[in-house]
């Protein structure tokens, strides 16, 4: 099973990668999660969490019983809860700490969307960022489609691939649904009769879903997936796909590379790729491939493992909403606002040095022992890091060849005083 997720947010929103290990809890203990508090369970999972960081939540995960999920925004025509209830991103966490499955962590879901609701904010300086949200969970043995409307939902299992994007892709042909899913579409007049049931069709807002591009996207990724052979080293690539060999992010309106560039355009704005994850999982080991950084065609995919201490450094500073040299995520966005400043000239130069580094691990994790696991994530980042230092100094001091546009360029000029990164 090889599962991939981009996590498409506002650029300079910090996505923190990070290990929680497993635990037990007091029986009425509860859990604060990004808006409102649920009682705790007895026991949770370990979980490596690539979340926003002034969220509860995870965009994407992971935990040690194999069971990998990723999130989508949604929009669709059921109304949107804005007090509360809990957001995609903690359903994702709650379903990876107490589930040990694929099937149970899609139980677990819907289970909490009919107790608690889904809502609240999910912008970060976008207070008015509302939505619904679909799942792609995966284990090692099999996958599901989940995709909701409000407290109704439809799921789909996975045959041999799938790819969601920010809008409902599940026809008439889902093999779960809540009860009330054909009913509800009846009475609002949407289908005459049942047999005419769409659930995309009937539920999406067609606004919205057209303006995110979202149909591009998944179109692409599914043709990605048509692959022969599809390895791990071509869910790398896909990820970074940007559709041609000459891309510049500064010529583009709408979100729509699975690779996401955020810029001027309103469509773009807050539509950055900011974290990166490929799962392989198999019924003897799990690897995990990450990138803790945004834009992964500018940075490395590195191993990671469960174990007692799998990662390398703490990813928090004191001010994270602020550029800070020393966190990861920071660190290596230095660089991709160096590259971007100069896309198809540093882009390629970038790749170049990354992707032996890249071919490395690829070839360490072949044949790795357990007890060296957590030394060769160390290595990675580390490695990673002095490349990226060495790399940032090399764009300092040279010039720059074929600068970007004047909306895309003033975009980039306000992200980096919103954040005081001041760029030589």
């Amino acid at each position: 099973m090889i599962f991939g997720k981009n996590s498409d947010r506002e650029p300079s929103e910090v996505q923190l990668f990070e290990y929680y290990p497993e635990c037990r809890h007091d029986p009425h203990e509860m859990v604060d999660c990004t808006y409102i508090s649920i009682p705790q369970v007895e026991e949770t999972n370990a979980v490596l969490l690539s979340r926003p960081f002034w969220m509860w939540g995870a965009e994407i995960g992971s935990n040690s019983k194999g069971v990998v999920i990723g999130n989508e925004a949604v929009w669709t025509k059921m109304p949107l809860n804005k007090e509360g209830g809990l957001t995609g991103m903690d359903l994702v966490r709650l379903a990876l700490e107490r589930r040990s499955t694929a099937h149970g962590a899609l139980e677990t879901i819907t289970e909490l969307i009919a107790k608690y609701g889904q809502g609240g904010n999910g912008g970060y300086r976008n207070k008015a960022f509302y939505y619904h949200n679909s799942f792609l969970i995966a284990d090692p043995s099999e996958a599901w489609v989940l995709e909701t409307a409000g407290n109704l939902w439809a799921a789909k299992k996975v045959e041999d691939y799938y790819a969601i994007s920010n809008g409902l892709t599940i026809e008439s042909d889902f093999d779960l649904m809540h009860e009330d899913l054909i009913y509800h579409a009846l009475e609002k007049g949407w289908i005459k009769k049942k047999a005419d049931f769409n659930f995309a069709q009937c539920y999406s807002d067609k606004f919205y879903t057209t303006f995110s591009a979202c149909k591009v996207r998944q179109g692409r990724s599914q043709e990605l997936l048509r692959q022969k052979s599809y390895k791990l080293t071509d869910a790398f690539a896909h990820l970074r796909d940007h559709g041609e060999a000459d891309y510049r992010p500064d010529t583009h309106f709408l979100m729509n590379r699975v690779c996401a560039h955020a810029g001027a355009s309103p469509a773009r704005q807050a539509a950055q790729t900011t974290a990166s994850l490929v799962a392989h999982l198999t019924p003897s080991e799990n690897t995990f491939w990450v990138t803790a950084s945004a834009s992964p065609c500018t940075s490395v995919f590195k191993p990671v493992w469960f174990g007692p201490d799998p990662l390398p450094t703490s990813f928090m500073g004191e001010d994270i909403g602020d550029f800070d040299d020393d966190i990861f995520w920071w660190h290596h966005e230095e660089l991709h606002r160096q590259i971007i400043r100069d896309f198809q000239n540093r882009h390629d130069l970038v790749r170049k040095e990354f992707d032996a580094l890249e071919n490395r691990w690829l070839g360490k994790v072949k044949n790795i022992k357990e007890s060296e696991q957590a030394d060769l994530t160390a290595e990675a980042f580390n490695l990673e890091r002095e490349t990226a230092d060495a790399l940032i100094a090399m764009m300092e001091s040279e010039a720059i060849i074929k600068r970007p546009r004047f909306p895309y360029r003033g975009f980039w000029d306000q992200q980096n005083d919103l954040v005081k990164m001041n760029l030589k």
